[in-house]
Order: structure tokens, then sequence, then C-alpha cells
């Protein structure tokens, strides 16, 4: 779906990801100034963390394609290989969230060493915003007419037109809407971790809410997994179900872990002071 302003021409798809991205910026500016930490890291780090999260997601689409792609299209790995302009045609839809996590990770890993700022922290702040963010870009898959699942009745159902559809099912007219159940439970997501980032903050160590955010996300993707028609299979696996198990269980177990060390051993994660050397008497 486009929208056309003049000599202009917006796609819903790229509008509603530019608006989460500008609404998670705000989340992570006011979670910055909560920690006493100026709101400009926050603005800052979007493009890095824009960058490397389009970067990612398309990377994660182009290894992983679903299932209707590459059996009825021909569209695999090695299509896009051999046709490396389609890669970049991002507009057509087709980016992968694990992707775009892990790409908007490295983008701030990178930004949080160049500034030298603790990057757990960084993820911290960024947890919240990045759920609000994934909530409002899963409307561009509404504007597409892609991510939705198995065929419904119920009251909520989606009606997908006919050129939408995937083969074999020309003649459903009504599915779940999966990018809704997504979306929901993102903003679920993003309101536990405001919760918990205040209700808990003494107790939290750095990157803590990173990982609870992780293990969230991957509980609700990997469930909704079992809603969608057209999965992404590598060797005859769900691929996406397969690594949200891996995050959550690496996640979790990274979270126990840390907390059932001694007091004493855990860092604050605030900004590294500059280390100054000690004179030697003579």
């Amino acid at each position: 779906m486009t929208i056309q302003i003049g000599f202009l021409t917006f796609r819903m798809y790229g509008l509603m990801l530019m608006l989460g991205a500008i609404a998670g910026t705000l989340v992570a500016a006011m979670e910055a100034r909560r920690r006493g930490l100026p709101a400009s890291y926050a603005v800052d780090a979007l493009p890095w963390a824009l960058i490397g999260g389009v970067i990612g997601a398309r990377l994660w689409h182009v290894l992983t394609p679903s299932l209707s792609l590459k059996m009825y299209y021909g569209v695999t790995t090695e299509y896009y290989l051999t046709h490396p302009w389609e890669i970049l045609a991002v507009w057509k839809g087709g980016l992968g969230l694990p992707g775009a996590v892990l790409g908007g990770a490295v983008g701030l890993y990178l930004y949080a060493r160049r500034n030298r700022l603790s990057f757990p922290l960084l993820m911290d702040i960024a947890a919240p915003g990045l759920a609000l963010g994934q909530a409002i870009g899963r409307w561009g898959n509404y504007f597409n007419q892609e991510l939705y699942g198995k065929p419904t009745d119920l009251p909520w159902k989606l009606y997908i037109a006919p050129e939408h559809r995937i083969p074999g099912y020309e003649q459903v007219a009504y599915y779940h809407p999966l990018f809704l159940y997504e979306s929901l439970w993102n903003l679920m997501n993003m309101a536990l971790l405001l919760y918990i980032g205040r209700r808990w903050e003494k107790r939290l160590l750095p990157g803590d809410l990173f990982l609870i955010y992780m293990i969230v996300y991957a509980v609700g993707r990997f469930g909704l997994e079992f809603l969608r028609l057209d999965y992404s299979p590598v060797f005859g696996i769900n691929i996406n179900q397969l690594v949200m198990v891996l995050v959550i269980l690496g996640s979790g177990f990274t979270l126990w872990w840390r907390h059932r060390r001694p007091k004493e051993s855990q860092t604050s994660g605030r900004l590294p002071r500059p280390r100054t050397k000690r004179r030697r008497k003579k």
C-alpha cells in the first residue's frame, strides 16, 4: 500500500517501520533520563541501531526464506545470491525480526564502544523502546497483507486479498491476524519491562532488562509460530522456533548465572571512569 503526495510516493510498510523506530527512540530517551544519562545518547544511537537492524533483518530473510517462497516462487538463498539486487528490495517486504534484533545489537555495540559507554546499560535503556518499535512496525505487515496465520472464523479474523494468499489457500478468505497478536505481545513486553525496571531497579544488573526482553519476546514468538502457515524451514526444521528455544534457554541461564554470584562481584554498569595511574614514591 502506498500514499502519493505530489511527486512523492510513500510506502506504508516503510512508514510504519520509521514510526516504530521514532517511538522506540522516544521511550529510550525517557529511560536514559530516568537513569541520569543524557537523552541524546538514545537519539545519537538511533542511526547505528537502525542501520544494523535493517541489515540484520534483511540478511535473516535472505538466509531463511519462507516455505511458500521456496516451493512456489523459487526464491531461495541461492536465488538471492545470484540476484543480489533483490537483496536490496526491502520495500517488497521480507525482514526477519530475529535478525533485526541481532543487527541492531551489533550497531549499538559499535556505538557504545565508539563513545566509551556501557554496552549492557545501553541495551537496558533500549529494550522497552525496542519492544514498542516492534509493536508498531508489525503493522507494516498489515498493509503488505503478510504475516497472517491459519484460517479462522473468529470475530477478529483478517481478510486477505486473493493475490496475497499462500498457494493452496486461494479459496480461503479469512485468517488469524498473526501480525496483530505479535504486536500486542510486544506492547505487553514493553509494559512489563518498564514495570520491572522501576520495581526492582536496585536488584537488576546491567543487561538484565535486555535479557528479560529476549526471554519474553522469544516465548511469544515461539508460541505464535504454531499458527503460522508460511514458516521458514531449514533442513526441515522451523528455524525461527529453534532459535527462539535457544534464546530462551541461553538468556534464562545467563540471567540465573549472573545472580548466583556474590553481590560484591557484581558491577554497576555506569559509565566507565577514566583510569588514573598512581605515582610511585621515590
